[in-house]
C-alpha cells in the first residue's frame, strides 16, 4: 500500500511547503483538497495547474486525487452539478491525478430516487473521465455512509471510471465493520481514507491510534484481501482549529500506517 495525507490537515498551505511536509515525513501523495481556500481549485488557471504538476513530479511526491464537493445525488437540476463534476475531472487530468472525490448528498430524498439521480450523473460524466484516464469516486459520507450504500448508485452506473472511496469514519458510525464495508466496496474500491477521532463526540480528530475508529482492523482487513492501493490520512484540522498542527503528528502517523501495513501494531 501507498500513503498519502489530505491537504484538509494543512488548511491553505501553499504547495511547496505541502511538498516538503510530504518529502520530511516519508509520504508517498498527496490529496488536494480542490477548493477555492486552497492554492489548487476548479478555477485555478492553466498556467498554475501545469507549474503545481511540474512541481509535484519533480518533487517525486504523487497528487492522489482532488477532493471535490460536488455532491451527486442532490436534489435539483443536472445541469450545475455536472459541470462541477466536468471542472474536477478536467483539474485532476491537469494535475495527473487518477482520482476525483465527491459526495452522495441525497439528504432527505427518498433512497431509490437519490440513487437514480447520483447514477444519472455519475454516468453522465464517465465518459469524459475515461477520456482523461481519470475516476470519479464516490466517498462513503452523508446520505450514503455505508458500503452498500454506495453500491447501490455504483450498481446503477456499471462504469469502470466511477468507483468507490471508503471513508472508513462514516461507514462505522453507520454501523458497518470493515469487513463488511471492504466486501461491499473492494470490486470498485478506488482509495481509502483513514483517520481517528476523540470518543467524546467521535468527529473531532486525533492522531492515529489514539482515538476509538478501528484503523488497525480496517488495515489489517485490507491487507487480508491483497489490497495494493493508496491510504489516505484525512485530518480534519480545517474544521477543527484547536487541534495539533499536521506538522506535529504527520511524521508519527506514517509510521504508525507503515507498522500496519507490515502487520504490525504500528509504529511510532
Amino acid at each position: 500500500m501507498k500513503l498519502a495525507f489530505s491537504t484538509l490537515g494543512v488548511p491553505g498551505l501553499p504547495l511547496p511547503d505541502v511538498i516538503r511536509l510530504a518529502r520530511s515525513h516519508g509520504w508517498d501523495g498527496v490529496e488536494l483538497r480542490a477548493h477555492p481556500e486552497e492554492p489548487l481549485h476548479p478555477g485555478s488557471s492553466a498556467a498554475e495547474r501545469a507549474l503545481a504538476m511540474r512541481t509535484f513530479a519533480s518533487a517525486g511526491v504523487s497528487v492522489l486525487g482532488v477532493a471535490g464537493y460536488a455532491q451527486v445525488a442532490a436534489d435539483g437540476p443536472d445541469g450545475p452539478v455536472l459541470a462541477e463534476l466536468s471542472a474536477l475531472v478536467r483539474l485532476a487530468a491537469d494535475l495527473g491525478a487518477p482520482y476525483v472525490r465527491v459526495f452522495p448528498g441525497g439528504g432527505a430524498l427518498p433512497a431509490d430516487e437519490a440513487d437514480a439521480i447520483g447514477a444519472r450523473r455519475l454516468g453522465a460524466v464517465a465518459p469524459l473521465a475515461a477520456s482523461l484516464g481519470v475516476r470519479v469516486l464516490l466517498e462513503t459520507h452523508d446520505s450514503h455512509a455505508r458500503g452498500r450504500d454506495v453500491m447501490r448508485i455504483l450498481g446503477l452506473v456499471g462504469h469502470r471510471h466511477v468507483g468507490a472511496l471508503w471513508d472508513v469514519l462514516h461507514t462505522w458510525r453507520g454501523g458497518e465493520s470493515p469487513a463488511e464495508s471492504v466486501a461491499a466496496l473492494l470490486p470498485h474500491l478506488g482509495y481509502v481514507q483513514v483517520k481517528d477521532v476523540a470518543p467524546e463526540d467521535l468527529l473531532t480528530p486525533v492522531p492515529l491510534g489514539a482515538g476509538v475508529l478501528p484503523v488497525a482492523e480496517c488495515v489489517g482487513v485490507l491487507r487480508g484481501v491483497g489490497y495494493g492501493g493508496w491510504v489516505c490520512w484525512e485530518y480534519e484540522r480545517r474544521w477543527f482549529a484547536g487541534v495539533e498542527g499536521f506538522e506535529g503528528v504527520g511524521g508519527a502517523g506514517v509510521e504508525y500506517l507503515r507498522g500496519l501495513i507490515a502487520g504490525g501494531g504500528g509504529g511510532g
